[in-house]
């Protein structure tokens, strides 16, 4: 199952959160080999972590991390604007109605459904909070991913060749493209809806929306 928590919530499941950060560090770390920061625990965090972003996690039935990402707004510190910004064109990306989706993870042990159901959760972020976008900064072995999921982005600007190509893109929301996700993860809109719905009362709703 998903589950949607802030930062500040992680403490709620520990098995959840610390499994999270290790999966981060073997894909990043290891695997892809990027220059992130691995701590003495073993865990690849970063400041973004640092600023109560919204984490989207699938939960194993042991109750340990099988995939997850990040959002944040763009009327913050992104990594979009703070690292890339000379990827989008010259302008920053900065609205209430487009959030930053960073650190998508996929633990090994990930079954083929977890990929989808994560990406689904982004239209449902939108479509839950109005937003008309979300933005994100992804490898080139991801376009393919996500053309394999159902939803590929609109590129804004790239760097670098081959595997070590970054790009900057805009995903819009669209009802379409979250059908078309639902049905290759073979997740029902009506379960992801209400994964969505179980975690965001008026009250989170509110607090979201003053983040942004």
């Amino acid at each position: 199952m998903l589950r949607y928590l802030y930062a500040d919530e992680l403490h709620q499941y520990p098995k959840l959160a610390k499994s999270m950060f290790l999966d981060r560090a073997d894909q990043f770390k290891t695997r892809l080999g990027w220059d992130v920061h691995v701590n003495e625990d073993g865990e690849e965090r970063d400041q973004y972590d640092e600023l109560n972003p919204l984490y989207v996690i699938w939960e194993e039935p042991d109750g340990s991390h099988g995939g997850s990402m990040r959002f944040l707004p763009t009327t913050g510190p992104v990594m979009i604007n703070d690292v890339f910004g000379h990827l989008t064109g010259g302008s920053p990306i900065c609205s209430p109605m487009i959030w930053e989706v960073t650190r998508f993870c996929l633990s090994r042990r990930a079954s083929s459904r977890v990929a989808g159901a994560i990406m689904l959760s982004g239209g449902e972020v939108m479509e839950g909070f109005g937003l008309t976008h979300i933005a994100g900064v992804f490898d080139e072995r991801m376009i393919r991913i996500y053309r394999l999921i159902g939803s590929s982005p609109e590129i804004l600007g790239s760097e670098g060749e081959g595997r070590d190509r970054v790009s900057v893109g805009l995903w819009p929301f669209s009802p379409a493209d979250c059908a078309r996700v639902a049905e290759r993860a073979g997740v029902p809109r009506e379960l992801s809806r209400l994964w969505f719905n179980r975690a965001f009362g008026k009250v989170n709703r509110r607090r979201f929306a003053r983040a942004g």
